[in-house]
């Protein structure tokens, strides 16, 4: 099916968000009509550019206020119409949207106002115009499409049909599941947006908490099958309401876009053909030839965290290099022809990259998280579907002679390497690293370290939720309510995606700072770290204590109030509190975990050890760490003062 996106979802001006709705790939527009009015060009002129940049115009929008009014703001309105009718012309697009009526003035009377469509598309028609009637979520008596349609089959036009807006529908938690009784010709256009689930004003919520297709809580697999099994065959279009993608780079903010309706068609099609392969009851015309849905590469799901790699500069190279070594971590080959070191323990690896900007990561100077080797089955179907994903391949320097690893570049600039099936056991990647390791404090103490339990990323304020589809459209990831932690630098907010099932494959944590402060909120969010498995957390902490770096030190404040809200033993409690362990538990299983001290003020390790199914991430001692980190770096900054 063809795709279209509303101007108002990008950032710029009306020409610049042509350019970057055409550059990704859309087939066609909405005009927002503050955009048009704001523009320098004359309608003749949009229309020309539209066409040049190989864009349709699908819809002119929006007209409000027309129906439920007295006889004389009718005749007002029908000539307001008419000169929009006109400019239509002039900008060749042939399908107006108008909203329902949401002024306190409007008269709750469907026959006057199916009377007054009617009036409005006998106008439209010598023009060569359609009128798409849209149930406002908050029309004054008009909220429901259900309510729409009846209006709008009293009115009897051909001229006149309705427009169906995911977020009007299902903010209401109305069933979409009626939209297949209307007659597809009726179905004049086809608005799709998703949203966060918030207990707040429809009207606010809807002007500036709208996402892109798989970033919030509606269904939209299913409300978009319910229209296509309706017979509708326009274009999916979206149109999302957004303050941060009204202040980011437009041309990302279409690319996520895109990749957003590629996700949702693919789901679509996978859903209309679940009978062909073994699924439930299939839709009605499933097997309508006319309708032509995308669909991608197939699925390959991530089966967890072959590495990661932490770039870190002296002097966070050397503490890197003590924490993995107390954490019980050896040194143990360098890549052959690049500056990384291989540290493992077992089969856990970390790569640690003293930074040589040929790899072509993203990188601050700060130690960080650059890359993740992402464990699938088939690299180059991943590849593959990534690309029709507008995830960009990233290009590598590599020695003819070393494994050829597909890598793509996430939103926060992260490369994502595909490790293929083996390479966990020593054979592709790994081979790489055949030089002898140079002497870094080699061999660690041995600890109970049994894997990546988890990694947390954090995201510029404006990739948060392009990157949490970006993980679950490439790799089936699915992603957690967010959870909105206190920090004393502010609000983080959090969300974990993993795959679903009795193996979670990879868990990636995405933090953002809520209201973007920018690199020192970002740092004091925690947002960059490793967690490490284990099943003797008591161990690891003795272990580190004994290499000289011990985990942070936690407040006294913390066990006290440990001891006085939970049943733990009082000698449990001493016990965590001397080794700097926190606490949690989900009311079947338990979570002890700890932290290292950060390193170069961005990157830290957890280690964490899940007792009886704990499923959770210790959201509930988070504020601590941040605050003992908070301190902690204070500290040195004091300290450098001093010197």
């Amino acid at each position: 099916m063809r795709r279209s996106i509303a101007t108002v979802s990008l950032s710029g001006t009306l020409e610049e968000k042509l350019s970057a709705a055409a550059e990704v790939g859309f087939d066609g527009v909405e005009i927002f009509e503050n955009d048009l009015i704001a523009s320098p060009l004359a309608p003749r002129e949009i229309r020309a550019l539209a066409g040049e940049l190989g864009l349709t115009i699908d819809l002119y929008q929006p007209f409000r206020d027309f129906e439920g009014v007295d006889d004389t703001r009718l005749a007002a309105n029908l000539r307001r119409a008419e000169a929009k009718f006109a400019l239509m012309v002039e900008l060749g697009v042939d399908t107006l949207l108008v909203c329902s009526n949401a002024t306190p003035s409007a008269i709750g009377d469907d026959a006057r106002s199916a009377t007054q469509l009617r009036a409005l598309a006998e106008t439209a028609e010598p023009y060569g115009v359609r009128v798409a009637y849209e149930a406002l979520a908050w029309g004054s008596h008009v909220s429901t499409y259900g309510h729409s349609w009846r209006i709008v089959e009293a009115a009897d036009h051909p001229s006149l049909g309705v427009c169906l807006d995911s977020f009007h529908i299902l903010s209401r938690d109305d069933d979409p599941a009626g939209i297949r009784d209307i007659p597809a010709e009726k179905i004049f256009f086809l608005q799709l947006a998703d949203a966060p689930r918030m207990d707040m004003n429809v009207l606010q919520w809807s002007r500036h908490h709208r996402c892109f297709p798989g970033q919030g809580g509606f269904d939209l697999t299913a409300f978009t099958d319910h229209v296509i099994a309706a017979g509708y065959r326009g274009p999916l279009s979206l149109e999302v309401f957004n303050d941060v993608f009204r202040a980011s780079d437009p041309d990302r903010t279409a690319a996520d876009a895109l990749r957003s309706l590629s996700a949702l068609e693919d789901a679509v099609a996978r859903t209309r053909e679940a009978p062909e392969q073994g699924g439930g009851a299939a839709s009605p015309d499933a097997g309508n030839a006319s309708v032509r849905l995308k669909r991608l590469p197939d699925l390959v799901p991530a089966e967890g965290l072959g590495f990661v790699e932490v770039a870190a500069d002296d002097p966070a190279s050397a503490r890197t290099r003590a924490v993995l070594s107390a954490l019980g971590f050896a040194h143990t080959r360098d890549h052959r022809s690049k500056p990384v070191e291989l540290w493992e323990h077992g089969r856990t690896r970390i790569l640690l990259n003293s930074a040589d900007p040929r790899l072509g990561h993203t990188w601050s100077g700060d130690a960080a998280v650059t890359a993740l080797g992402v464990d699938v089955a088939d690299p180059e179907q991943v590849a593959a579907r990534a690309e029709r994903l507008s995830a960009p391949a990233l290009s590598r320097r590599r020695d003819p002679s070393e494994a050829r690893l597909r890598a793509v570049a996430a939103p926060d600039g992260t490369a994502v390497f595909l490790c293929p099936p083996g390479s966990a056991g020593g054979a592709d990647w790994t081979e790489d690293f055949s030089a002898p390791a140079v002497d870094h404090r080699r061999e660690g103490a041995p600890t109970p370290i049994t894997g990546i339990d988890h990694i947390g990323l954090h995201q510029p304020f404006d990739h948060f939720d392009e990157a949490s589809l970006f993980y679950q459209a490439l790799f089936g990831l699915s992603p957690s309510e967010n959870t909105d932690l206190a920090s004393p630098d502010g609000l983080v907010r959090s969300r974990v995606l993993t795959r679903p099932g009795p193996e979670p494959g990879p868990r990636i944590a995405l933090n953002v700072s809520v209201l973007g402060r920018g690199p020192q909120a970002d740092a004091a969010g925690g947002a960059q770290h490793i967690a490490l498995a284990c099943d003797d957390i008591v161990a690891v902490a003795r272990a580190m204590a004994a290499a000289g770096e011990p985990p942070i030190r936690v407040s006294d404040n913390y066990y006290d109030d440990l001891a006085a809200r939970t049943g733990l033993s009082p000698a449990r409690c001493e016990l965590m509190r001397g080794l700097g362990l926190l606490y949690d538990s989900d009311g079947a299983g338990e979570f002890l975990h700890l932290y290292s001290p950060l390193l170069d003020g961005r990157l830290f390790f957890e280690v964490v050890q899940r007792i009886d199914g704990y499923e959770g991430y210790g959201a509930v001692n988070t504020h601590v760490r941040m605050a003992a980190h908070r301190a902690e770096r204070r500290a040195e900054h004091r300290a450098e003062r001093g010197a």
